[in-house]
């Protein structure tokens, strides 16, 4: 499999030098499933840490106490105070907006408890729910664990796609985050591979590639 894998990657890769866009094109990995009902089997979720960063400019931002937004803005990342979050009073709108201006957020352990009480249920609601940071941490290291970290959530439907990379990135890096990701998959599945029907990797505007 690992063969016909990195042709496939490598088809991708020549697929967006060809036809170069203008922006950098993720590569997906998109996922069949059968003899599953999503409607009666346990739906599943789980996270995995990949290898490599899948999304190059993945935004991050740190929502602090006074210590952590000091330490951001040296590292240069985007920060908000309770403060600034207060400012947007709950409203759906805003808080939607915010959501939507990152991919991922992190708080201040001490904070996160009051994060539903001054946004309401807005970055739940979009799978966005920040993830704690102590100050025993490293910022630079959880924030790097957030950007290497995909979400895999069984909805109603028996389809799946997660990123898993980008077309500027080596074919052996793609390949670690996709067998990373595979295996990572069918170790949450009840029944393991006999629930994949095909697995498929295309990059954003290129073709689809099955590999399995």
């Amino acid at each position: 499999i690992k063969d016909f894998l990195l042709e496939s990657i490598n088809a991708i890769k020549t697929g967006s030098e060809e036809k170069k866009r203008k922006f950098l094109e993720t590569v997906e990995l998109q996922i069949s499933l059968k003899n599953y009902d999503p409607s009666r089997d346990k739906r599943f979720s789980g996270t995995v840490k990949l290898r490599h960063i899948p999304k190059a400019n993945f935004k991050v931002c740190i929502i602090g106490d006074e210590r952590h937004l000091d330490e951001a803005k040296t590292l240069g990342l985007e920060c908000k105070s309770v403060e600034d979050l207060k400012k947007l009073q709950k409203n759906k709108k805003l808080v939607k907006k915010l959501a939507k201006s990152y991919d991922a957020f992190l708080a201040s352990d001490g904070l996160i408890k009051q994060i539903p009480r001054i946004l309401g249920p807005g970055l739940n609601k979009a799978g966005k729910f920040p993830t704690s940071l102590s100050h025993q941490e490293s910022m630079e290291e959880k924030v790097e664990t957030v950007k290497k970290t995909i979400k895999f959530q069984m909805k109603k439907v028996l389809c799946l796609s997660v990123a898993v990379g980008n077309v500027n990135m080596a074919p052996d890096e793609l390949l670690a985050n996709i067998m990373l990701a595979v295996n990572f998959l069918v170790s949450l599945l009840k029944k393991n591979w006999q629930n994949v029907r095909s697995l498929h990797i295309k990059s954003t505007m290129g073709k689809v590639q099955r590999i399995y």
